[in-house]
C-alpha cells in the first residue's frame, strides 16, 4: 500500500515468496484426515544457518548445531511440522531422502544429511491421531520429493494444515522483499499461536501497516486506537496449555556468516510481535531459523537492512498464512475468508 509506492521503496519478488531467493526449494506434504502435515525448505547446495527461539514451549531438533560456536558449517534442510514431538520425526524421513540422494555431510564412508527442524502442537484440532505408526517420516519424505523451485500453495498446506491462531484458522505463509541493493530477502511461516493475528473483531490484521497491495485483504490498518484489552482467545477454550507455536524460516541471498545468520533470527522475531498480540508468550514455541544462501555479497552495513526486511516479510507471511487458510470437515475454528471475522 502506501510503502510500496514510495520511491525506492523494497517491493516483493516475482512470486511474493520465499522461493523468490534463487536456488532455494520448498515442499509440502498433508494428511488432511490427521489435519496436519510438514514443509521442507533446501537449496541447490548446503547453506549457513542459525536459530533464535523466543517463545518458551518450543520443540526442535539438532538446533544446537545452529549455534555460531558450534562447528557445523552449514545444514541441508531445514524443516517445519505440525505434530508436536511426533513431528520431529518428518526430519528423519528428510534425511532419509538426503541421503538416498547423495546428499549429506561426509565423515569417512559415512554421508550425514543435517536436518534442524521445529514443530508446533496441532495434536489437539480435531483431526485423527489415533495412528499406530507415526505418520510423520512418511510425510518428511512426501515433502521433501514435492520440493520445488517457483510458486506453492498458501494456507491450510504443509506444516500449517492443521494450525490455529487465538481466534481463526492458521497456516502457512511467504512473503518476499528486493532492496534496493538487489539482495532478496523471504520469509517461510507456519502460524498457530495462543494470541490473535486479527484486530478485535477479526477484520482487521495487526500486520495491515506492512501491506504491500492487497497481499491479505487489502483492508488497511484498524481505525480504532485504544486496542489494549485483556486477550480473547476462542482456541484457548478448546486446547490444552502450550498447544501453540509460530515457527519460521526467513531466507536471504546474501553471503552471511554463521553469526550474522544468528542475528537475522534475531531481528526476525521483530515481524511475530508486529503480526501476533500477544507473541512469544511461556504457551507459545516461538522460532525463527535464518538462512544465508551466500550469492550475494554484502558489507557489515547490509546486515541492518536485511534484518529490517526479514521482519517485515514475516509479518506479511504470518497474515498471508490467515488469510488464505481454507475450511475443512472437522475445524475447531472459523477462517477469516470463510466469515471468520
Amino acid at each position: 500500500m502506501g510503502a510500496a509506492s514510495e520511491a525506492g521503496a523494497w517491493q516483493p519478488g516475482p512470486l511474493n515468496l520465499i522461493t523468490d531467493i534463487a536456488g532455494l526449494r520448498v515442499g509440502n506434504a498433508s494428511d488432511g484426515t490427521l489435519k496436519s502435515g510438514c514443509t521442507v525448505v533446501l537449496a541447490d547446495a548446503p547453506f549457513t544457518a542459525s536459530v533464535q527461539v523466543m517463545g518458551g514451549a518450543p520443540g526442535t531438533r539438532e538446533t544446537d548445531l545452529l549455534d555460531p560456536d558450534k562447528s557445523v558449517a552449514a545444514v541441508d534442510a531445514l524443516v517445519l511440522s505440525g505434530g508436536s514431538a511426533y513431528g520431529l520425526d518428518a526430519c528423519s524421513g528428510v534425511v532419509d531422502g538426503l541421503r538416498a540422494a547423495g546428499r549429506g555431510f561426509r565423515v569417512g564412508s559415512a554421508l550425514i544429511p543435517l536436518v534442524p527442524g521445529a514443530i508446533l502442537f496441532d495434536l489437539l484440532n480435531g483431526g485423527a491421531k489415533d495412528w499406530v505408526t507415526n505418520p510423520y517420516r512418511a510425510l518428511g519424505a512426501a515433502a521433501l520429493a514435492a520440493a520445488r523451485p517457483g510458486a506453492f500453495a498458501l494456507g491450510s498446506i504443509g506444516a500449517g494444515t492443521g494450525a490455529l491462531t487465538g481466534m481463526l484458522k492458521g497456516g502457512l505463509g511467504s512473503a518476499s522483499l528486493v532492496l534496493g541493493n538487489g539482495v532478496t530477502v523471504g520469509a517461510l511461516v507456519a502460524v498457530n499461536p495462543v494470541g490473535s493475528t486479527n484486530t478485535p473483531g477479526n477484520r482487521h490484521f495487526w500486520a495491515a501497516p506492512f501491506e504491500i497491495g492487497a497481499e491479505f485483504g487489502g483492508l488497511g490498518p484498524d481505525p480504532r486506537a485504544g486496542l489494549c484489552a485483556p486477550l480473547v482467545s476462542r482456541k484457548a477454550g478448546l486446547v490444552a496449555e502450550r498447544a501453540n507455536t509460530t515457527i519460521a524460516i526467513v531466507a536471504t541471498d546474501a553471503a552471511l556468516t554463521k553469526a550474522q545468520c544468528k542475528r537475522l533470527a534475531i531481528s526476525a522475531h521483530d515481524g511475530i510481535a508486529r503480526a501476533i498480540v500477544p507473541s512469544h508468550t511461556p504457551d507459545d514455541g516461538d522460532l525463527v531459523f535464518a538462512l544465508a544462501t551466500g550469492a550475494v555479497a554484502v558489507g557489515p552495513a547490509d546486515l541492518s537492512p536485511i534484518g529490517a526486511a526479514a521482519a517485515l516479510c514475516l509479518a506479511r507471511a504470518i497474515a498471508r498464512a490467515v488469510y488464505h487458510a481454507t475450511a475443512a470437515p472437522g475445524d475447531l475454528l472459523p477462517c477469516w475468508q470463510g466469515g471468520g471475522q
